[in-house]
């Protein structure tokens, strides 16, 4: 039996799980990405795995838009793309793009859903399937799962398990999809909620204003790998990563009590900045 040709768009290392899996489950020909440089997660994969790959740069060059066409797919997957697919685009599939996005939507719509849901304190997250549209994670739900957050979790570690999850679960969505055996409902519009691009100054907190214990350990975990949290003292960059680690410029990180004995004239400073002074 002819395997479905399906088509993916996608521009992370999370997601090459994903790729895996309908590489193994039909026949992927072509991967689509934003990703430049061979040696970028996505072309790397590809060029390994043997795999075609295009890098797309503007959709409104047409060599893309004639690819697509001549592969003829019924069908394209997308997760992590972080470029926003044109109506033209989305009209070259009869059935349509299949969005893979790590949150329970109609929540936390956009490009930092987990780092969302980690600084907020949320205890559970998911992966949410839904039919693409010309709005940001707006289409129709056609399969969803839940997930918990840890309390170590860190954005790292949270993608990478959501991901996971979410390819689990798309070579069977796709496959009762074509065949008409999943009817798409609409998501709860006026619940959604939407997060932003993350940019370096996310992670700056002001030495000024003082911090909870908890909300330093979320935002650290939220922020990590990047943007990380920092913060100025004494004109150096000093950064806060998860477990509670301080890194002065030019020196490796080190627990918070580690730092305070090497640099006590530290101590009010800091012990203010979490909110400990008494």
């Amino acid at each position: 039996m002819q395997k479905l040709k399906v088509v993916f768009f996608g521009s992370s290392r999370f997601v090459i799980p994903i790729i895996e899996v309908l590489k193994k489950n039909f026949d992927l020909a072509l991967v689509v990405t934003t990703e430049k440089l061979p040696t970028d997660p996505i072309p790397s994969y590809c060029l390994k795995s043997k795999v075609y790959y295009y890098v797309v740069i503007d959709f409104r060059d047409k060599r893309i838009i004639d690819r697509l066409k001549k592969i003829n797919a019924d069908i394209a997957a997308l997760a992590s793309f972080g470029a926003i697919i044109p109506l033209r685009i989305l009209n070259l599939f009869p059935k349509g793009i299949i969005n893979i996005h790590p949150s329970l939507l109609p929540k936390y719509r956009g490009p930092s859903p987990v780092q969302a849901a980690i600084l907020n304190g949320d205890k559970t997250t998911g992966i949410t399937i839904i039919k693409l549209d010309e709005e940001v994670d707006h289409g129709p739900i056609l399969a969803q799962s839940h997930e918990p957050i840890l309390e170590n979790d860190t954005s790292e570690s949270l993608y990478e398990r959501l991901f996971r999850l979410g390819s689990s679960l798309i070579v069977r969505t796709i496959k009762l999809y074509v065949k008409g055996k999943i009817t798409p409902y609409e998501q709860d519009n006026p619940q959604a909620t939407f997060t932003k691009s993350l940019t370096r100054q996310d992670g700056y907190i002001d030495p000024n204003n003082s911090q909870s214990k908890e909300y330093l350990d979320r935002m650290t975990r939220a922020y990590y790998p990047w943007p990380n949290v920092w913060t100025r003292w004494k004109s150096k960059i000093i950064k806060f990563y998860p477990n509670a680690l301080v890194q002065i410029e030019g020196k490796k990180p080190v627990d918070i009590e580690t730092f305070k004995r090497g640099y006590p004239d530290s101590i009010n400073w800091i012990e203010k900045l979490l909110g400990q002074q008494k």
